[in-house]
């Protein structure tokens, strides 16, 4: 099942997408429930549903407009990403090795989530070296703590897109990495979410484009930590609540991975694609304070 978060005549809704994306069809839900996005349908019986809308008139919005916490993040997750990271000079871990013993855990905040077609600012007073990644997202369906590696994929409701945007020079200057990937607009998600049996985690392709130049082209299959060890890495000790997201890492050609790095910058539009889910489209605008 293929699910949005959308706008149409002044309200929020989710619905469901139909197989030839062409239309969407209203869950019937309440107002304070649609609120929530697709998080309103997590852990119950599915409502009903309204009748379809065309696409083409509705906005689009993240699946899940502002999670109620933090996206959990991994780092270095695709051996040739680790590589080119580790070469690139921002890795403040890379005295440990190019490719990571155990996963590397960071987050973004809320407030970094814009929905598709949303600009990505950029503030060059700030930073100089903005980059993109493509990744696979988890949404949590179940609750749960000490969770092992095979329950792990029981406790996922579903799967989107997300940009994990990055100030790789402030990645590079401070220890932890939240500030450099928690810059207002730093993650662009959706514009779809697909339930957790709609998708092969082994074999789903991920690409990303910049102003239609195919820079990232690689598969989930491969993964250096995988979806379940993940969730039992997370869970061990922190408990997962319904609705939370966690970005599962990039693959490489990311622009820091170019001689001389490929930064975006005015102007650029990002596109991710995920197999099986869509594709989300970004334009990067410079502001000024």
């Amino acid at each position: 099942m293929k699910v949005a978060t959308f706008r149409f005549a002044g309200e929020r809704h989710v619905g469901v997408v139909d197989d030839a994306g062409l239309t969407i069809a209203p869950f019937d839900l309440t107002q304070d429930e649609a609120e929530q996005g697709i998080t309103a349908l997590i852990g119950r019986s599915l409502p009903g549903q309204r009748s379809p809308i065309p696409l083409d008139r509705v906005t689009l919005e993240a699946p899940i407009p502002r999670p109620r916490r933090n996206i959990f993040c991994v780092g270095k997750n695709y051996f040739d990403h680790a590589h080119e990271f580790a070469k690139s000079g921002f890795d403040s871990s890379a005295a440990n090795g190019a490719v990571p013993k155990e996963p590397i855990i960071f987050s973004k905040v809320p407030e970094t989530v814009i929905a598709d077609a949303m600009p990505i600012h950029i503030d060059p007073a700030v930073s100089a070296a903005i980059d993109y990644e493509a990744e696979l997202a988890v949404i949590i369906g179940t609750a749960g703590r000490g969770i092992t590696k095979e329950n792990a994929l029981d406790h996922v409701w579903g799967y989107t897109i997300v940009n994990d945007v990055t100030a790789r020079d402030l990645q590079g200057r401070y220890s932890q990495w939240l500030i450099g990937k928690s810059q207002d607009t730093f993650c662009p998600m959706g514009p779809f979410a697909v339930t957790r049996d709609d998708l092969d985690l082994a074999t789903t392709g991920i690409r990303c484009f910049v102003n239609g130049e195919l820079r990232q082209n690689s598969n989930t299959g491969l993964l250096i930590f995988d979806v379940p060890t993940i969730i039992a890495t997370i869970s061990a000790g922190v408990t997962l609540q319904p609705g939370d997201v966690i970005a599962t890492g990039t693959p490489a050609g990311v622009g820091i991975g170019f001689q001389p790095p490929k930064y975006l910058k005015d102007g650029d539009v990002v596109r991710v694609e995920i197999d099986g889910i869509g594709a989300l489209q970004n334009a990067v605008h410079e502001v000024h304070p």
